[in-house]
C-alpha cells in the first residue's frame, strides 16, 4: 500500500533518501521506521510505500490510517541512494525488489536524474502479477504527464519481473542478468563498469546476490 502525507514547508530532501515514519502511540510515545520517500524532491506531498505486514508493530496500524490522520515524518532526511553518490556515467540502473521499488519511484520522477544520464533503467521484481504497483505509473502516466514527459522523452525503461506466476519476464532478476536476458530483452549491453551506474534497493538476501554479481564484473 502507499500513502501521501501534506509536507512541511522546512522539509527538504534529495530524491531517493529516506526518513522515519511513524504513529503515536497510545501512551504518547512514537513509533517509527525508516522508509525511502517514493516522491520526488519537487513535489508538494511525500509519498510512502509500504508492505502490509499483519502483525507488524507499526505496519499492522498504518496500513489502515484514514484521509485527516496524523502520521509522524521525521525532520532529517538521510541515505545514499541519492545522485551525489554516483560517479557520471551513460546509464543508470536502479535495481528494487518489492518495496524497494520507493527509491526509484522518487528519481525516476527527478528532471536531474535525465540531465545526468542518457538511459535510465528502471527494473522490478516481485512475487505476483498483482504486487507490480506502481506498474501503470511507468507503463502509461509518465508517458502522459505534461512536463515530465518532455524531460523523460524516451530515455527511462521499465523492466517488471515477477518470481511465482506466469508472466512475459519470469525470475529473479539476478538470474535474469546472469543469465543475460534482461540485457537482450532490452536491447542494451550487460553492465560496464566505465560506463554504467547501478543502484540497489530490496531484501537483504537479493542484495547480497547482486552486490557480488557486480563485484564479479569489476565494480567498486
Amino acid at each position: 500500500f502507499s500513502f501521501r502525507t501534506t509536507r512541511d514547508p522546512g522539509l527538504r530532501f534529495s530524491s531517493g533518501q529516506f526518513v522515519m515514519v511513524g504513529l503515536q502511540k497510545e501512551d504518547g510515545k512514537p513509533l517509527v521506521r525508516a522508509y525511502s520517500i517514493a516522491s520526488p524532491s519537487w513535489h508538494e506531498e511525500v509519498e510512502f510505500y509500504s508492505n502490509k505486514v499483519p502483525d507488524g508493530r507499526l505496519t499492522s496500524r498504518l496500513q489502515n490510517i484514514k484521509v485527516g490522520d496524523q502520521v509522524l515524518i521525521g525532520r532529517k532526511p538521510t541515505g545514499t541512494l541519492v545522485l551525489d553518490g554516483l560517479k557520471p556515467g551513460k546509464r543508470v540502473w536502479l535495481l528494487g525488489t518489492g518495496t524497494g521499488l520507493a527509491p526509484w519511484l522518487s528519481l525516476a520522477r527527478d528532471p536531474d536524474v535525465y540531465e545526468r544520464f542518457d538511459e535510465v533503467i528502471v527494473t522490478h521484481t516481485v512475487r505476483e502479477v498483482g504486487d507490480l504497483n506502481y506498474r501503470d505509473l511507468f507503463e502509461r502516466e509518465l508517458g502522459e504527464d505534461e512536463i515530465l514527459s518532455e524531460v523523460i522523452g524516451g530515455k527511462l525503461k521499465y523492466y517488471p519481473t515477477v518470481t511465482r506466476e506466469e508472466f512475459k519476464t519470469r525470475g529473479r532478476i539476478t538470474d535474469l542478468i546472469e543469465s543475460g536476458q534482461v540485457f537482450s530483452d532490452l536491447g542494451l549491453p550487460a553492465f560496464d563498469p566505465a560506463v554504467d551506474r547501478v543502484m540497489l534497493c530490496g531484501g537483504p538476501s537479493v542484495l547480497a546476490d547482486l552486490k557480488q554479481q557486480l563485484l564479479d564484473r569489476g565494480y567498486v
